[in-house]
Parts: C-alpha cells; structure tokens; sequence
C-alpha cells in the first residue's frame, strides 16, 4: 500500500510560480527544434503545447519556463521520445543522446513507438537524474529475476527487489520522486501477482490531485481501470451495471464504482470517467447513453479542475468526426502551388482520401480513384490530401496514372493531425454541408464502391420522395 505520507505530501509541493532556465549544448541537434507538450488530463492522450527549444548552428538552446509547481511533460525527437519533470525556479542544463533520426521505414510505419527515455542533465544530480537511475535498476532487476519474478511469483524475490529500489529514494526525496518510486513498485507487484484492480485499487485514493497530471500515475491508473465498466457488465449480475448505463443512472455507477474499487471523493469520478471512456468504443453499451452521462453536470461543472478537463476532452475526443458533425475546413496548395479549399461552393458529396504517395499500399488504392469516378462523377468529388514528401515523386506518379481528383499538399501533416489520421491511406466521406456522412469511411480498394454506392441510392431516393411530398 502507498505510504500515508501521500495524503499530506501533495500539499507541500511548492505552488509559488517561478522562471525555470532550460538550457542545452549538443551540435548534433544544430538548427533542430524541440516542442514540449503536457498531458492535458489523464484519460483523452490529449496533450497542450509547453515550450520549445531552439537551436542556433552551433547546437546551443535555452528556453525561461514559467513553472508553478512541478511539472511533467515530454518531447519526441529522431526515434526517442524525451520525458522530464520541470521544477519551479530551478534552473536545468540537458544533456541530449546523439540524435538519432527515423529511418525511411520508421516514417512509413503507422505503428512505430518512439524509445522513451527519461532526460539527465549536466549536473547528474536533478530529479530526472534520479528517476532515470531508477528506472534502470528497476529495468536491470526485473529482467535479471524475470523468471522467478514472472513465472514463480516468488515473493521473497519480489520483497528484495522492492527493498533494492527504495534504498534509491532517501527520504528526503522529493514528494515527486517518493510517488513516482511508490507507484512503480505497486504497478510492478500488480504485474508479478496478476492482482485484480479491485484488489489494490483504493490506494489511488492517497495520491493528490497534484500528482494526476505526473506519468506514472497515468500509466498505472489507466491500467488499472482499462475497460472495467465492460467486463463488470460481462460478468455475473452485470445488467445491473447494463440497466445503469442505458438508464442514464450516473448515481448507481458512482455507487457502484465506489463500491467495487473501493475509492472515495474525486477519484471515483476520475475512475469512472475512464471506465465510461472505454465504454464508448467497446460497443457493450449505447454510445448515446454514455455521451448522456458524460455530459452530466457533475463532471461538467466539478469543483475539480482536472475533472472538468477531462470530461469535456473525452466528450471532444469521443465526438470528433461522429456521423452527422461538421468535419475541419482543409484549405492547402496543390501540387502547383494554388490554394484550394474542401468547402469550396458545390453540390456534391467530398471523399476525402489521405494517403502517402511513397507507400505502395497508397499509391494501389489512388489508381483506383479512376474507376470510382468513372462510377460517382456525377454526385462525388474527391480530393486527396498527401504527406508532403519528395516533389518529383508525387508530380511523377499523378502525371502518369492521371488520377482524377483536387490533389492538396499537407505540410507538417497539419490536416492528418487534426483529423487524426492514424496511417494511410485514411478516407472520409462529407455531405454537401461538409457534415461527416460515414463512421468508418472505406478505402478505395476496400469497399469505398459498394459502400457509397448503396448509401447514395437510399440517399438519393429519400431526397426525392421528401421533395414530391
């Protein structure tokens, strides 16, 4: 169990603002540019901007931090992604790994994870320092006794293993180090064990609301209460739990998550948000039910700051591109430079393709697009929106095979970020309202054709009744 000190800790953590100096020196990241980002809650993923350092042509970066408490945030970089804690006023020199850039097929890969890190500094002796030295005695004692850790569930291994990692935080440590240590080694014994999240669950009743936003609790919490809500509802009397959702009964689940998880006050509802987040997408439970309880007003308008924030960014996050809302305004060059918008004047219904014309996989499905507007000309206008790569490959390629749609240049992947393109090639159908017409929109090759082609024929013959009515 988490030590008490936990619930008296998060108030001593110091609140006073204060300029932090984040500087650097590495001629290896020489005109490079690094953006910081925080988590902007602990369930969405979604992030806020941070800082940036920026490198002059001799590879030195400084950057003044306003840092009201300590903070954690990340930047991804070449292959790594960089994870650090900033504290009020105190000022810290990095000290970056050779960079290491992403290889052609890194930047293809849809699913390339970046290697995470934990960045020291100069001085060897800040709290990142301290953390990342953690993390490798834990990374080196977990693989040395993985069998007898994982396999035997020795407790006796596990107990010296635990006794080896505290000795690393002194007690004068920070309150960050000390939740951060406590929480990995609990995270760590829930693995060993396979324990039940109920089992161990009312700990995070100790951690403060101060520590939310910190990366081990976000992992652990999020682990520890993944898909709850659907497997309570699969298992035995879970259409009480069933009847709570399709009844909009935000009281019984709050009981029940009380109940079961053993939790108290504002972690109940931080819980139970994350259960209903995994909710939506598990198709156990009507989505409209869950929008419904999220969108109650004691999430809504919680004395929580973070509750609140994270609420409105699951119902963002949740209601993004939903069937029937309006889909982002795409305005980008061509490939000659001239600027074209997806919402320009027309009558027609927009399919939206994003692809990578250096893949195979996309270039396949582009050719295709001849054949669906041969098929849908008169009723489909199709653009397609591509990573900006090699120009001569992109001219070459659309010059030979003649694909006969608007073709936009998305620098910086802008637009495939906002809609969230995940890998491509990804597509998107639009009303002439620029409404969002499919869930799950199919790729050229995959099914686009007997997809509209079914739904535009209901579509444009429910028109025509309404008309003659």
């Amino acid at each position: 169990m988490l030590k008490s000190f936990l619930l008296f800790f998060g108030l001593l953590i110091t609140l006073s603002s204060g300029a932090t100096d984040v500087r650097c020196k590495n001629p290896d990241y020489a005109g490079k540019q690094l953006d910081f980002f925080v988590p902007a809650d602990p369930v969405s993923d979604f992030t806020n901007e941070w800082f940036t350092l920026k490198f002059d042509a001799n590879g030195n970066a400084s950057a003044s931090v306003d840092v009201k408490e300590t903070t954690y945030g990340f930047s991804d970089f070449g292959v790594y992604r960089g994870l650090i804690f900033l504290e009020p006023g105190k000022s810290i020199e990095l000290k970056l790994p050779p960079l290491r850039e992403k290889t052609f097929a890194d930047q293809k890969n849809p699913y390339f994870s970046p290697i995470s890190f934990w960045i020291i500094t100069e001085n060897g002796n800040d709290l990142n320092d301290r953390i990342s030295k953690f993390e490798q005695q834990l990374n080196y004692l977990t693989d040395k006794n993985f069998n007898k850790l994982y396999v035997s569930q020795s407790k006796t291994v596990f107990d010296s293993v635990k006794t080896n990692l505290e000795q690393l935080v002194p007690q004068n440590a920070t309150a960050t180090l000390k939740v951060y240590e406590e929480m990995k080694i609990e995270s760590l014994e829930t693995d060993i064990f396979r324990k039940r999240p109920e089992s161990y669950s009312g700990i995070f009743n100790d951690i403060q609301p101060a520590f939310w936003l910190h990366p081990m609790f976000i992992e652990f919490f999020n682990k520890s209460f993944d898909k709850q809500l659907s497997f309570s509802a699969q298992a035995i009397k879970g259409d009480e739990v069933k009847k709570a959702v399709e009844t909009r009964d935000l009281s019984a689940l709050i009981s029940f998550t009380e109940k079961k998880y053993h939790l108290t006050g504002r972690m109940t509802e931080l819980a139970l948000l994350k259960m209903l987040h995994d909710a939506y997408y598990s198709n156990e439970f009507s989505k409209k039910a869950v929008l419904d309880l999220l969108n109650n007003n004691r999430f809504s308008n919680n004395s929580n700051e973070i509750i609140r924030k994270t609420d409105k960014n699951i119902l963002d996050k949740l209601q993004f591109l939903q069937v029937g809302s309006e889909a982002p305004v795409i305005c980008l060059p061509d490939l000659n430079g001239k600027k074209e918008c997806t919402n320009a004047s027309s009558d027609k219904f927009k399919y939206l393709v994003f692809a990578d014309a250096e893949t195979m996989v996309s270039r396949e499905q582009l050719k295709y697009l001849s054949r669906i507007n041969e098929l849908f000309n008169k009723n489909l206008e199709i653009y397609v929106i591509l990573r900006d790569t090699d120009p001569t490959t992109m001219k070459a390629f659309f010059n030979e095979n003649k694909v006969p749609a608007h073709i936009l240049i998305d620098k910086d992947d802008v637009f495939s970020k906002e809609y969230k393109v995940r890998s491509f090639p990804q597509c998107f159908l639009l009303n002439e309202k620029n409404q969002i017409v499919f869930e799950d929109t199919k790729a050229p090759l995959n099914g686009f054709e007997q997809q509209f082609g079914n739904w535009l024929r209901n579509e444009l013959f429910m028109r025509q009744r309404n008309q003659s009515k």
